[in-house]
């Protein structure tokens, strides 16, 4: 369980790739324990600042960013941190799953065993309590040993989704992870974050607006690598401050 001291604070944040300005002075402070959508255009910037939360955005030659990136109350960006560590805390879905060619127990115990658990009760215990979490112990309970890659899309990204709580992290960041799934994979995933956000500080990127306005508490709305407007949900979505927000909102551009 995560606390208030968790949440998420960025201040003037900036980021360039090989000198193109991709986020312009983004300033938000995310609540925990809440589900914070990201809406846009496609190229604005959202990704890019879900990236800037647990570092992924360091594993890219030419970036450069300044600013400040608070979480917990520390500043991510100081010669300190132990990204390891961070990437431990803040987990990550992708837009496609992502799992190894290997059993689902493999699957979801590869972090576990890196950070130094070896005993097979405990990752026994890891892997029931995980799958149980992601809302798909009772389809996969009797296959643990079959390869995740023969199970559906929608499957396999639950188990993504299983393998990133096997880490018990306190944040997730999920980048679309519902867009290239059929409409009822995606109300089950839809139905866990819901579920998960008891515990965990969720932020989500989707390019669909019924999904954000059914998944998340507060909505971020970027455009061009600016932050044009950010409040809760039922705001943003039926009386937005700003015209550039209710313009996209209602689909006359983007």
């Amino acid at each position: 369980m995560i606390s208030e001291a968790n949440k998420i604070l960025t201040e003037n944040l900036n980021l360039f790739y090989s000198g193109k300005q991709a986020l312009k002075n983004i300033s938000i402070e995310i609540p925990s324990q809440k589900v914070t959508a990201l809406i846009g255009p496609s190229g604005c910037g959202k990704s890019t600042f879900l990236r800037t939360l647990n570092r992924m955005n360091d594993l890219i030659r030419g970036v450069k960013l300044n600013g400040k990136v608070i979480i917990g109350g520390e500043d991510i960006y100081t010669g300190n941190i132990d990204v390891v560590n961070l990437r431990k805390r803040i987990g990550m879905v992708f837009q496609k799953a992502n799992l190894f060619p290997k059993s689902i127990y493999d699957n979801i115990i590869y972090g576990p065993k890196l950070n130094g658990i070896r005993k097979k009760k405990i990752l026994d215990e890891i892997v029931e309590r995980t799958l149980i979490q992601a809302a798909i112990w009772d389809e996969v309970k009797d296959r643990l040993n079959a390869n995740a890659l023969s199970f559906s899309g929608g499957q396999q990204q639950r188990l993504c989704i299983a393998r990133v709580l096997a880490v018990e992290p306190d944040i997730i960041l999920m980048d679309e992870p519902a867009s290239a799934l059929d409409p009822i994979a995606t109300s089950k995933i839809e139905e866990l974050i819901h579920s998960l956000k008891d515990n965990f500080t969720i932020i989500i990127v989707t390019h669909n607006m019924q999904q954000a306005a059914r998944v998340s508490d507060k909505t971020a709305f970027f455009y061009l690598g600016e932050l044009i407007e950010f409040d809760s949900t039922r705001k943003i979505f039926t009386n937005p401050t700003k015209r550039q927000t209710e313009d996209y909102i209602s689909g006359r551009f983007g």
